[in-house]
């Protein structure tokens, strides 16, 4: 394959920059643009699998992330990526066999680390979480191919060609099947709706307002400047009607916060780079870090 064509990425501990944001933002950063290839060597199954063998999961948070794993999955094949996961595969007496190998040669005795010792003696306890991982996360539309990888020709040409199939196949227009979303709720038999709802006619008089303002506006640049909001970002999201007051309401929220704190992002018409990623992209990008804001005038509900 021509390597201009192709984006790899290894995944290796968590930056500091990366670990301010939520757990999959790394992974949005990574995703290639149409016509391109992206290879991730460690993904987004890797953290969630090893805190659950080394136990800092409980069952219920490992299967939260799968869940979250599943709907991330799901949502890249809805915009029309191909989506490919290998799972190489080696028994504990052929993995524990290669590691000797490795190791008793001193040209490639680098490559077996006391780690990698470390994670074998926990290769029981792995089996049963990948297990898991695989059952519950191979699905139409994102299948796992689970490729026996002790012998390294087998290993290649087995992934080679399921790659060249699933391309050719996607190229010949065929489609993963991909199940339909919750259907909405119907419409309530009263006929009364949200925003039908409202009383248009409430009203604050000025010397009122200013007082509020001004109290409102002192309580929130003391939450953001607090110690506490160090270990939380923020996300504030204006959506609504044109002239219905978003840009004026930004307007007071900004004057009561650190300009250091927070950005302000126009969403407008989306740019070609943002164009050939999934549409969710040019959000993700902007998630703040930790002990920062992002104001969105306009949001993923536009489109």
């Amino acid at each position: 394959m021509d390597p201009r064509h192709i984006h790899t990425h290894a995944f290796g501990q968590l930056t500091d920059v990366e670990r301010d944001r939520p757990e999959m933002w790394r992974f949005w950063q990574a995703l290639p643009p149409k016509g391109r290839i992206g290879i991730l060597f460690g993904s987004w199954y890797t953290d969630p699998i090893l805190q659950r063998v080394v136990g800092a999961y409980k069952r219920a948070r490992y299967e939260q992330r799968l869940e979250d794993i599943r709907r991330f999955e799901r949502m890249l094949v809805s915009e029309g990526a191909l989506l490919l996961k290998f799972w190489f595969h080696l028994s504990k007496k052929a993995q524990k066999k290669r590691m000797k190998e490795l190791s008793r040669d001193k040209d490639t005795a680098w490559r077996v680390t006391p780690d990698d010792w470390k994670r074998f003696e926990h290769y029981d306890e792995c089996v049963d979480v990948c297990e898991d991982a695989l059952r519950e996360t191979s699905s139409g539309e994102a299948p796992w191919n689970v490729i026996e990888g002790s012998d390294h020709e087998y290993r290649s040409l087995t992934a080679g060609r399921l790659l060249e199939d699933a391309l050719k196949s996607r190229l010949a227009g065929t489609r993963p099947a991909i199940a339909p979303p919750t259907p909405p709720a119907p419409p309530p038999i009263d006929g009364r709706t949200l925003l039908k709802s409202f009383d248009y006619k409430r009203a604050l008089k000025r010397p009122a307002y200013s007082r509020k303002l001004a109290s409102l506006q002192r309580d929130l640049n003391l939450l953001t400047r607090s110690k506490k909001m160090a270990q939380r970002s923020l996300v504030m999201v204006f959506e609504g009607m044109d002239a219905a007051g978003k840009g004026s309401t930004i307007r007071r929220m900004t004057q009561a916060m650190d300009a250091r704190f927070y950005r302000v992002i126009p969403v407008a018409a989306p740019t070609d780079e943002e164009r050939a990623q999934p549409y969710l992209w040019r959000f993700w990008r902007h998630v703040p870090r930790q002990g920062r804001a992002v104001i969105l005038d306009r949001s993923w509900y536009d489109r």
